[in-house]
């Protein structure tokens, strides 16, 4: 079997938005992405995996990576347009559907993560998070992960015993073009997107939640903490919180709560409805205001302009990494061809017995 390309797409904007100086966020500098790279090359690598497609970006994460490996792999940047904006991530996952890339790993957060879902809807995707608020990508070793994309990519685990396909927010906009969340989408009043991290509730109006996590941080966490919905239960939630989402005299409030917007960072929280969602029951979310998704500002609604979002399960294709691993190890992947038994033995020690004795 010819093995399949691996997409590497690493987001050097990830960890860096202003939730990193009003909250107490730890940051992911360059060259810790970077390494993790390095890390996931050499995994994929010892692996089997012969191939390497990549996003170019501003610093050249994936080319820094590569410099400091020994043997350098075909590993090639993608000839997509290059903007330095979120649209490289979205052509590039494009782009690595059109070259049948059997697995992308990326490195960033929740936003990172749609960008490549809008760009391939069912990605073969292990996600490791080098964001902020993250839900959807996890804290994942390079090396492992790596080892698991290489392992997808030879064929030597299947895709469909070890991947799950994730949920979706589906938006479709008034007059507009559709798009999409992972997590969370939110209507947030004001007309100016400012820093597009959300990391204050005081114009949040409604969320929509395809995972409420109450170990999250973030809006997913606001509704964890009243009514948890996990990756793998179906439909979603709905939010809507009072006007003056926090403040001690709020009226029709049904449901208060201290919720962790950002770390390190709570905010009292007021809703006035709360519930659950079926698998594509629409919730129609009307301008003026801002439509926040997965966290961050993204697009306008003029006044009386309607977005109407749905959960699906139809999205990305999650990859589980210790799955993948243990398949493998079950199936005698990592069993090399052992030496007779009488070479084995020094002594009637093992070899690595009688060299730390010597």
């Amino acid at each position: 079997m010819v093995a399949a390309p691996i997409g590497l797409i690493a987001n050097p904007a990830s960890g860096k938005d202003i939730r990193r100086l009003v909250a107490h966020a730890s940051t992911f500098d360059n060259a810790e992405k970077v390494n993790i790279v390095r890390r996931v090359l050499a995994g994929a690598l010892a692996q089997g995996a012969k191939r390497f497609l990549y996003m170019r970006d501003e610093h050249d994460l994936v080319g820094a990576a590569l410099d400091a490996l020994r043997e350098r792999p075909d590993c090639e940047p993608l000839d997509t347009p290059f903007t330095g904006t979120p649209i490289d991530t979205e052509r590039a996952a494009r782009a690595m559907r059109e070259a049948g890339c059997g697995v992308v790993v990326s490195l960033g957060g929740d936003g990172t993560n749609r960008m490549i879902v809008r760009g391939w809807r069912e990605a073969p995707l292990i996600a490791i998070s080098t964001g902020t608020n993250n839900v959807f990508p996890l804290m994942l070793e390079g090396t492992v992960a790596g080892a698991a994309a290489g392992l997808i990519a030879v064929g030597a685990v299947a895709l469909t015993e070890v991947s799950t396909q994730a949920k979706r927010i589906a938006l479709t906009v008034e007059d507009e073009g559709d798009d999409l969340a992972l997590i969370d989408a939110a209507l947030v009043a004001g007309a100016f997107a400012g820093t597009r991290a959300i990391w204050e509730v005081g114009g949040l109006r409604r969320i929509v939640l395809a995972r409420a996590e109450p170990a999250a941080v973030g809006l997913s966490a606001i509704g964890g903490l009243l009514e948890p919905i996990g990756a793998t239960d179906e439909g979603g939630l709905d939010l809507e919180l009072c006007s003056e989402a926090g403040a001690d005299d709020v009226s029709g409030t049904v449901l208060r709560t201290l919720a962790p917007i950002a770390p390190g960072r709570y905010a009292a929280i007021a809703l006035r409805r709360l519930r659950r969602l079926a698998p594509g029951e629409p919730v129609v979310l009307c301008g003026p205001g801002l439509l926040a998704l997965d966290g961050e500002r993204e697009r306008r609604l003029k006044p009386g302009q309607r977005a109407t979002a749905r959960v699906l399960r139809d999205g990305p294709l999650v990859i589980d990494v210790a799955r993948t691993l243990r398949f493998a190890a079950e199936r005698g992947r990592f069993r090399l061809h052992a030496e007779p038994a009488d070479a084995w033995e020094h002594d009637g020690e093992a070899p690595m017995q009688a060299a730390s004795r010597a």
